[in-house]
């Protein structure tokens, strides 16, 4: 097996999933394109040298439908030998994307690869392109189907977490956010979004709240009460994990993942590739897994696989320095840090998809770029990185800093 090397990585900023957000009139085809743009300008790449490049997308539909990653690859102008392909593993497409560039290039298929993700949440609805799971009858029930952020509540009502506890971490994340921004912890990452004149639409992630406080959040209500009780998904849960009485619903906007638009692409290779093209190595890709998980509860993913690609990489918890672990819901966080024993201090430490967002098919690939920059900071030398996953699924990535 070779090798595989992050030599580059680069996202959008993430505009907020609305039609008056900033994104709103840029399409997914050109959020992507301007990630790959980047990538090949700022490293002077060959793009004849590059095998494949494959984005995840969650909702392939309409402008986003019909392999967007070979879209982008033709309108950035990239040789047309590059192909392309787009893959769906939800909220962890992104990641599993760029996992997969890196299984091409571990293999020997490919020398170069790009992997990352796009999601336009404004111009293409979540959801938009419907499924079996959620959808047939024959699926939904005996899988006891529920909305994502019935399982976020479940979660929270079974290992115990209340609303302060969850609003408390929302909190936290927009702070640690709001101070990697001050810092310019993101400035070599985030490219500026620009239009067909050249003029900048957005450079800089617009869902934070910074002034967000345990007493605005007090003043939510609870997202999923309403559809947990009207719509008998509250009962299914009951069915499902008899031991719980009643849902505590603590989730709301405040401690959810925002719903915004971006794209992200990591650029990986072989030693050799990069060194043919001049680029330096940044990070090696130590280990991946995936992994299936009850889908009732659904969001618990990140605690099994974690331990997957641990095991599977010879290492333990307190090798790890740093993780990245996708803020779905605060629920989901509190939950992995407390059956993995992690630290806060070594979990989300620039804030996560609460206070920055979550655009479901380039969310891996950003996080994974996230945990490069800050490692490089720190110069610590390992990181895992994992996200939860809709209908009960896990992925995780552990890299090393080189």
């Amino acid at each position: 097996m070779n090798e595989c090397y992050i030599f580059d990585h680069a996202r959008t900023p993430r505009g907020r999933g609305k039609k008056d957000g900033s994104l709103y009139e840029v399409t997914p085809l050109e959020l992507a394109t301007q990630t790959l743009e980047a990538l090949r300008d700022r490293n002077g790449l060959d793009t004849k040298t590059v095998d494949d490049v494959i984005l995840g997308c969650v909702d392939p539909v309409g402008e986003a439908g019909g392999d967007i990653a070979r879209a982008a690859v033709l309108n950035a102008e990239y040789d047309d030998c590059v192909p392309g392909m787009q893959i769906n593993r939800f909220c962890a497409s992104g990641l599993d994307a760029t996992n997969f560039a890196a299984m091409k290039v571990m293999t020997g298929v490919a020398d170069m690869a790009i992997g990352g993700g796009v999601e336009s949440m404004s111009r293409i609805g979540i959801g938009a392109s419907g499924g079996a799971w959620p959808m047939d009858p024959q699926i939904a029930i005996k899988s006891y189907f529920v909305p994502q952020g019935i399982s976020a509540d479940l979660i929270a009502t079974k290992f115990g977490y209340s609303r302060d506890d969850v609003d408390a971490y929302a909190v936290e994340s927009q702070k640690r956010t709001a101070e990697a921004w001050s810092e310019g912890r993101f400035a070599n990452s985030v490219l500026a979004v620009k239009d067909i004149n050249g003029l900048t639409i957005l450079d800089k992630d617009e869902h934070m709240r910074p002034g967000t406080d345990m007493q605005s959040l007090a003043a939510l209500n609870p997202s999923f009460a309403q559809m947990g009780e009207f719509a008998g998904f509250d009962a299914v849960t009951i069915q499902r994990y008899p031991e719980i009485e009643k849902l505590d619903h603590v989730h709301h906007a405040g401690n959810s993942s925002g719903v915004v638009d971006g794209a992200a692409a990591v650029l990986l290779g072989s030693a050799q590739a990069g060194k043919r093209a001049g680029l330096k190595p940044r990070a090696r890709i130590k280990a991946f897994a995936n992994i299936g998980t009850e889908p009732c509860i659904m969001l618990t993913g990140p605690v099994d696989v974690s331990r997957k690609v641990l095991a599977q990489a010879g290492m333990s918890v307190s090798d790890i320095d740093l993780f990245e672990i996708n803020e779905a819901f605060a629920s989901v966080v509190l939950h992995a840090m407390n059956e993995l024993g992690l630290d806060h201090a070594r979990v989300n430490v620039n804030g996560g998809a609460i206070s920055m967002g979550h655009p479901l098919g380039a969310t891996g690939a950003m996080i994974l770029g996230t945990l490069v920059d800050e490692m490089e900071r720190r110069g610590v030398g390992t990181g895992l990185v994992t996200l939860c996953i809709g209908a009960g699924m896990g992925t995780a990535t552990i890299i090393e800093l080189v």
